[in-house]
């Protein structure tokens, strides 16, 4: 005669364990899935800065010089003039289609903050036309090294850079 204790199925323990391990399992995944997304942003933003400079570049070909920003000039709606779809004079739509926006664009939590406008966001600035900067602002979200191309000396913890020149290059 079969013991009543005997049946088959798992225990409320050996249930809770499963279930512990598979929730432990799954917020690894999650976290390792933001950082795949992170550095999938950072790409693209390299992306975006070096096509842009390709498109500044052949600006300057055919007008022996770059388009004049006497101040900073983003892509981020209500950063000031002048329109977020033309944030570097002239480049639109000759020599590009569009000017990008940055992948996540808004506010930016980076702390320290990274600087007016807290925003995540493109910036230009070309006081002359012959030298430019142009930042991926507030944006970086992976790890930044002084041997990569985009590093900016001047705010090394929170932008990625590219420019015309060591005067831009250094100081802006």
């Amino acid at each position: 005669m079969p013991s009543r204790h005997s049946s088959p199925g798992f225990t409320l323990l050996e249930l809770l364990v499963v279930i512990s391990i598979i929730g432990l399992l799954s917020s690894f995944l999650v976290a390792s899935l933001s950082q795949a997304r992170a550095k999938a942003r950072d790409t693209r933003r390299k992306a975006e800065l070096r096509s842009m400079q390709t498109a500044l570049e052949l600006y300057f070909n055919d007008n022996n010089g770059y388009p004049v920003a006497p101040g900073w000039l983003s892509s981020e709606p209500g950063d000031g003039p002048p329109a977020p779809g033309d944030y570097i004079p002239g480049l639109v739509p000759a020599y590009m289609a569009r000017l990008p926006r940055d992948p996540l664009g808004g506010p930016s939590h980076i702390n320290p903050p990274c600087g007016p406008p807290w925003k995540r966001a493109y910036v230009y600035y070309s006081p002359d036309g012959l030298n430019y900067s142009l930042l991926a602002h507030c944006s970086a979200e992976g790890p930044m090294s002084p041997d990569d191309a985009f590093y900016d000396p001047n705010r090394p913890t929170w932008a990625w850079k590219v420019c015309s020149g060591e005067l831009a290059c250094s100081n802006w």
